[in-house]
């Protein structure tokens, strides 16, 4: 059996703080600080000052560090990050490359799930809301390229994702590559329904298009239709 290179640190009760409150309300806190005997019982009991209590709160306040983690890369910036706005309700665009994604759908579409090839996409995406839109190309877009609607369903014509009942939550302290998996993961989990406000996102009829490319690896971009957008216009 391996034996572990150091001891274990072992740590010791220094201090106790109990909260008091009365019966009839959860608000009125009456707190005390405790001293800890060399048996690990609690001594001197006194009323926590004001200067304590307010640092126990900046102790357990994480907000200021889950906002710095936010949108923070593990590592080196990932290659398909377009844009990133590391603010407290930060944004970032990325984008995809051409794949096979296997896609679900609602009973009325009598579509069964299955993976199909889909083009290049390009994502934006805050905390609360997501932005899908489709490339023409397979690299990596420029400032002026030009964005077509993605050839999906649930989405707005300027390329908002409904997102229906899913419950969406984002780590305030999420890392830059977790905000992108999860977006995506909510994107590709849930159940494709309909078209919304008739928007129809290909030149042809959307289901035929889904049979028609089932087996195939590449997705006809001939059939993408042009929005009014560039990627410039996501980054303002």
């Amino acid at each position: 059996m391996k034996t572990p290179d150091t001891a274990p640190t072992l740590y010791h009760p220094a201090a106790a703080i109990v909260v008091f409150k009365p019966e009839d309300s959860d608000t009125d806190l009456y707190l005390e600080h405790y001293d800890m005997d060399e048996s690990g019982c609690p001594v001197n009991p006194r009323p926590l000052s004001v200067k304590e209590a307010q640092g126990l709160s900046k102790a357990l306040d994480t907000r200021k560090a889950a906002a710095k983690a936010f949108l923070k890369p593990k590592g080196l910036l990932p290659s398909n990050v377009l844009h990133i706005n590391p603010t407290e309700n930060g944004s970032v665009v990325w984008y995809t490359k051409p794949q096979a994604r296997r896609l679900y759908f609602t009973e009325s579409l009598n579509f069964a799930p299955q993976e199909l090839p889909l083009p290049a996409l390009v994502w934006a995406a805050d905390k609360k809301r997501l932005f899908v839109f489709a490339l023409a190309g397979k690299g990596k877009p420029r400032l002026n390229t030009p964005l077509y609607s993605a050839p999906l369903f649930n989405l707005y014509r300027n390329g908002n994702v409904c997102m229906g009942s899913v419950d969406v939550r984002i780590s305030p302290s999420a890392s830059l590559e977790e905000f992108m998996t999860v977006w995506e993961g909510y994107f590709f989990g849930s159940y494709f329904s309909h078209l919304i406000d008739g928007h129809n996102p290909v030149k042809g009829n959307l289901i035929s298009l889904y049979q028609s490319l089932a087996g195939t690896g590449t997705f006809p971009v001939q059939e993408l239709i042009p929005t009014t957008k560039q990627l410039k216009h996501l980054l303002q």
